[in-house]
């Protein structure tokens, strides 16, 4: 039982051992029992990579908001959706304009093309900005159920991924594209791992 601190009579210098008699002990007991805060004061934080600064409490919560599964989704998409029309474009301007057999070749006026390359770009667009909302959401969800970051979660997201997309062709077309999106998924995301 500890004693009443305030039944301790002080010594002759002036100060009172509250635990023990002995002056050591009782130091050392007033530094593991007694009440001293100290806030910070003994934060360990590496600096191998320049100085560090502790986050408030807004940027944690802005942190949070871009660690979420819908941000990172929703960036896909936008994402998804400039590349493919970065390719669709490219796409369209490098195609031929293919005739009509039977039919002479009518030379295509300047918005036929710009109609043409507008239609096949927006397609791009949509189809990328589709495949990367749900492969990102997939994979998010995947991860935060699963507790870990590894390979298997791009793996398994692809093949949802990918049969999702092909399972509107039939079921057969649906396996192949799960097996062909799971495999890219995993060589890209051992490529990125690894390198």
């Amino acid at each position: 039982m500890l004693p009443n601190p305030a039944a301790v009579k002080p010594k002759e210098g002036g100060s009172k051992n509250v635990f023990f008699d002995n002056d050591d002990l009782d130091s050392m007991a007033k530094h593991f029992i007694g009440n001293m805060q100290r806030y910070r004061e003994n934060v360990v934080i590496p600096k191998n990579l320049g100085p560090v600064k502790i986050m408030t409490n807004e940027e944690k919560m802005v942190q949070n908001a871009m660690d979420s599964c819908t941000f990172k989704s929703v960036m896909a998409c936008v994402m998804g959706y400039g590349l493919g029309a970065a390719i669709g474009l490219f796409s369209s301007s490098v195609n031929p304009n293919i005739a009509t057999p039977g039919v002479p070749e009518k030379q295509q006026t300047a918005r036929e093309i710009f109609r043409e390359m507008r239609t096949t770009t927006h397609g791009y667009a949509k189809n990328f900005a589709l495949i990367g909302a749900v492969f990102s959401a997939v994979e998010c969800t995947i991860e935060s159920s699963r507790g870990k970051s590894d390979w298997r979660n791009g793996t398994y997201a692809g093949a949802i991924t990918g049969g999702l997309i092909g399972v509107r062709a039939g079921l057969k077309a649906g396996i192949v594209g799960a097996a062909g999106f799971a495999a890219f998924s995993t060589a890209i995301d051992y490529y990125m791992r690894h390198r």
